[in-house]
């Protein structure tokens, strides 16, 4: 099995498929790399698509000491695969705990992505329910290790942008919730403590939006309640930016219409790659005369 090791001694599972220009997918917290099949196949076909388990997600190691899981961490473990790779650029996709990871990547080395695609980024975000999210975050990771990862499966896949992936594919509503509970319960709960519960509000990062100048594109369903205004706030912010919301979709978007998504991002890729993706018109945010 293949496996890179990062600066502070974690392994960390990773695939490849097909050729040419790098395509890097990170996975949300309910997720792994398997979430990102139907993008596998279809990007595999033109681009050299890796896929990666974060740390606390086996075959990655699950460390023990919650100090060893941050957003920081996570976005240096993408440049950990990348460097492992020997690549120097790639493009940049991730979704919820992905997305961040994606955005703090484009914050921390932004020289290294062609693109970033942010989906499903902002839960818990908005400043009126930042700490409610927190405490929310603590009692999850009580629950898992209390009582084990298919009885917490069971109650997180029927959250309310959750239930969207039942109702469009029920076989692969099933899938996901099997996948979620063969996870580590102490690396999901490592993961919301140190990674979910510690991050930073969105809009606490707002400088840091508008100094970034890569192409990105941010993706919502518009079911996906928590992540409709943070990701208004991000296209406000970051100047090459636009956004793309899929109609009745909750938070799985690249799995509940996964055509649909990758057309998407498969438009948005090939005007980067073209070099004609924009950066906003200044006479667009000059408002109304």
């Amino acid at each position: 099995m293949p496996y890179l090791v990062t600066d502070d001694k974690v392994r960390l599972y990773y695939e490849e498929t097909g050729s040419g220009t790098p395509v890097i997918f990170a996975h949300e917290f309910a997720g792994d790399f398997r979430s990102w099949e139907p993008q596998v196949r279809h990007f595999g076909r033109r681009y050299r698509v890796i896929t990666y388990n974060a740390r606390g997600y086996t075959p990655s190691d699950v460390p023990d000491d919650v100090a060893l899981y941050s957003q920081n961490r996570a976005a240096h473990d993408i440049a950990a695969v990348l460097d492992h790779l020997g690549i120097g650029r790639a493009h940049v996709i991730g979704l919820s705990m992905g997305s961040y990871a994606a955005l703090f990547f484009g914050f921390l080395h932004p020289a290294r992505a062609l693109s970033l695609t942010i989906c499903g980024c902002g839960y818990g975000a908005e400043p009126a329910q930042y700490k409610q999210f927190q405490a929310e975050a603590e009692r999850i990771a009580a629950l898992i290790l209390e009582k084990g990862m298919a009885f917490f499966a069971d109650q997180y896949a029927y959250g309310p942008t959750r239930v969207q992936l039942e109702n469009n594919d029920p076989r692969g509503f099933a899938e996901f919730k099997s996948m979620l509970a063969s996870h580590s319960a102490t690396g999901s709960a490592n993961t919301m403590l140190g990674c979910q519960k510690k991050r930073p509000s969105l809009y606490d990062l707002t400088d840091h939006m508008k100094a970034l100048t890569v192409p990105t594109l941010i993706m919502t369903g518009d079911e996906d309640w928590p992540c409709l205004l943070p990701a208004v706030l991000l296209k406000q912010n970051i100047p090459a930016s636009a956004i793309a919301v899929m109609p009745n979709c909750g938070h799985t978007i690249n799995l509940e219409e996964p055509d649909k998504f990758n057309a998407i991002i498969a438009d948005f890729l090939a005007q980067v790659d073209s070099g004609r993706w924009p950066t906003r018109d200044p006479r667009a945010i000059t408002g109304l005369k």
